[in-house]
């Protein structure tokens, strides 16, 4: 297996989500995919909105968490159909499928390939979406950095676990949004009030339960996919 050592087999659980982890880390390294996609789409959505709307000061706190929102989550799907894709070429998942190593470990280093690879289309896209809405956030600013990568948890998880869903079916590239768009509901909503309480600093929300409430969710779905992964990648 490309990626999978004796040493990685022997050091445990965490060594077999390295080694898949880097695999994918080295692939996207040599090809850049993943990220140019997503970049480039995202960076569209941000400039599209900016010149339609024309949003002053004011407006701009306001529709600036849903815009940043959904360019992350139409620029992951893209990226989300191709982690399984790959492994479908010279029947590395057919390969995977026999090995005796947990599949939760699997699942877990595709979901961390996929938060790294949306990380950094987020960390490029931030000061270009605060120049382009003339944003100055009014509340604790220190608090996005915990809002975004939940929220980003939430989408990249459940998306690394319906792409497997779907990846043998023929409309896999539509399926997945057909999937994935109903369940991230909650954690897109809590992720766009909670930016947007964070940008207007209205204190609307002083016990941070829409943060809570997404690493809630990142709990809950993060364990019902570690617990269900094992049946789909064997499913037939």
């Amino acid at each position: 297996m490309p990626g999978f050592s004796k040493n990685s087999a022997r050091a445990g659980w965490p060594g077999l989500v390295w080694s898949h982890l880097r695999k994918d880390l080295r692939i996207e390294w040599r090809s850049r995919e993943a990220i140019n996609s997503m970049l480039f789409f995202a960076l569209l959505v941000v400039v599209l909105f900016s010149m339609a709307f024309d949003p002053t000061a004011a407006t701009s706190r306001e529709i600036a968490g849903g815009v940043l929102c959904v360019a992350t989550l139409f620029a992951s799907v893209s990226a989300l159909n191709q982690a399984w894709s790959r492994e479908i070429r010279h029947q590395v998942l057919d390969a995977l499928r026999m090995t005796p190593a947990d599949a939760a470990a699997l699942f877990i280093a595709k979901a961390l390939a996929n938060f790294l690879f949306v990380s950094v289309v987020q960390i490029v896209l931030g000061p270009v979406f605060f120049i382009f809405y003339n944003l100055h956030p009014l509340g604790d600013a220190w608090l996005l950095l915990l809002v975004v990568p939940l929220g980003t948890w939430a989408l990249v998880a459940n998306g690394t676990f319906f792409a497997a869903l779907s990846i043998r079916s023929r409309n896999r590239e539509l399926l997945l949004p057909l999937i994935l768009f109903p369940i991230f509901l909650p954690a897109l909503l809590a992720m766009v009030l909670s930016v947007k309480t964070i940008l207007n600093g209205d204190g609307s929300d002083p016990q941070l339960l829409w943060i809570k409430l997404l690493a809630g969710y990142d709990v809950l779905f993060t364990t019902i996919s570690l617990l269900l992964f094992a049946t789909v990648l064997d499913a037939e």
